[in-house]
């Protein structure tokens, strides 16, 4: 008999079964997310990772400020009106993640849970056979209850703010979202459906396709940096333009003189005296 009273072949199957489980949890288990905040310079700029079976499968470094709006009871004890918590993403968060061929995810957790910032990202094939990665979803949960960002808010609790149809930071395949220039998107809360603003700067996001542990592949530029870019080379580009038609035009100038010079007839003298000795 087999294990526990059961055939070979029953034994057999449930020891493949086991060893399937096994590998499935062991799969999941070698997800993990990691904080390298400590690296970074900046000290509004946090570093994350999510890594599956020992490698990076997706990095972010960027800063983040919240901007969240809630209620608070007017001085007549009947009114409510609305304050706003601001407060920037920091850099000791909590990291968890999910990687997958064409969708994955990183959630930033701080304050015991108390708020978690959780990013969605997904492939897409495009006209002309283009793949693309782009920013799905952004949710971000958070408790009004957490009484030193929301002071004396009305009726605490946990609201969760989500983007709705969402596609952010638009990148090729392959390749690492890039922008110095502040990015906004707005959420919308079950608190009454006020907008939660999330202001994202100095990021560098790549979700699949790492080109290495911990290293992101060829930068792609947004398109607000390349404008700025543009708006600050351009003065120098027409200064050197200018500079060098004005060059051209002097040296033309200089050659036609000398031209004119070297072709005008000789100039008979005026003074009658100086024939008597022809």
């Amino acid at each position: 008999m087999g294990l526990a009273g059961f055939s070979t072949t029953e034994s057999g199957q449930l020891l493949l079964l086991g060893v399937l489980l096994l590998s499935v949890s062991m799969s999941v288990g070698e997800q993990e997310g990691e904080n390298l905040s400590g690296l970074s310079d900046n000290p509004d700029r946090a570093i994350f990772a999510v890594r599956e079976n020992g490698t990076t499968c997706l990095m972010v470094e960027f800063a983040v400020r919240l901007v969240v709006p809630y209620d608070v009871l007017a001085l007549n004890r009947i009114d409510l009106i609305t304050e706003q918590a601001s407060f920037t993403l920091p850099r000791s968060a909590q990291i968890e993640g999910k990687c997958d061929s064409t969708e994955s995810e990183i959630h930033i957790s701080w304050k015991d849970h108390a708020y978690t910032l959780r990013i969605f990202f997904s492939k897409e094939l495009r006209a002309k056979g283009e793949e693309i990665w782009k920013v799905s979803k952004i949710q971000f949960v958070y408790d009004t209850s957490e009484s030193s960002q929301f002071i004396n808010a009305y009726n605490p609790g946990k609201h969760t703010a989500t983007t709705h149809r969402l596609s952010a930071l638009v990148t090729p395949v392959g390749r690492s979202f890039v922008c110095a220039a502040q990015q906004t998107l707005t959420l919308i809360s079950s608190d009454h459906q006020k907008g939660v603003t999330v202001h994202m700067y100095d990021i560098q996001i790549q979700p699949f396709d790492m080109v290495a542990d911990f290293v992101f592949s060829e930068p792609y530029k947004c398109m607000t940096d390349q404008r700025e870019r543009l708006e600050e080379t351009l003065p120098l580009i027409l200064g050197f333009i200018l500079a060098l038609i004005i060059i051209i035009t002097l040296t033309v100038y200089h050659f036609h003189l000398k031209l004119s010079a070297s072709s005008a007839p000789p100039q008979l003298p005026r003074d009658r005296s100086m024939y008597k000795n022809m």
